[in-house]
């Protein structure tokens, strides 16, 4: 008999600690994803989306033969996240206009789609919240270009605002890559 009651104290012991474990392992959790969170340092900044682009405040940096690139001067910004905002328009060989707000992260090759310009002069948010690789394959290589040419030296942003767009009003005709 004592031993029934020695082995089913052990068993209730037993129990007891892996109820104090499984209520100390979710608080350890939490608190390394909190570590983690603050181990990566990089916050993005809030977006505030900027004024409609204006014909004359365009600048031509890539064509691809169907489409001719450029940057509404106005609209380029450097973030205290490290990334470069601006919009893009592109527009087609037959006329057609597409125009986006976006950003690149120099420190790790991404670019981010933030909204969509509609003809009226407004912005349709982007349902898309993921920074995406940049693609240097096929026609579009758009974000490649801006991102070895113009807006970032290496893995660092290429200077201000000003000296950014300083540097895409140099090479203001369109040339093939």
């Amino acid at each position: 008999m004592a031993h029934d009651n020695q082995h089913r104290y052990a068993k209730g012991l037993f129990g007891l600690l892996l109820i104090a474990a499984g209520l100390h392992l979710p608080l350890t959790y939490a608190a390394d994803q909190e570590d983690d969170e603050v181990n990566t340092g990089w916050q993005e900044t809030a977006m505030q989306l900027p004024a409609a682009p204006k014909s004359e405040n365009l600048l031509p940096f890539y064509n691809s033969g169907t489409q001719t690139f450029s940057i509404d001067k106005p609209s380029v910004s450097v973030e205290k996240d490290g990334s470069v905002r601006y919009t893009l328009v592109s527009t087609s060989s037959n006329g057609a206009k597409n125009v986006s707000y976006e950003a690149i992260r120099c420190e790790s090759y991404e670019k981010k789609l933030y909204a969509f310009g509609r003809s009226d002069g407004t912005w349709s948010a982007s349902r898309r919240k993921e920074w995406d690789r940049i693609s240097n394959a096929g026609a579009n290589k758009q974000h490649h270009v801006l991102y070895t040419e113009y807006l970032c030296d290496g893995n660092t942003v290429a200077g201000k605002a000003a000296m950014i767009t300083d540097r895409l009003n140099g090479k203001r005709s369109p040339f093939n890559r």
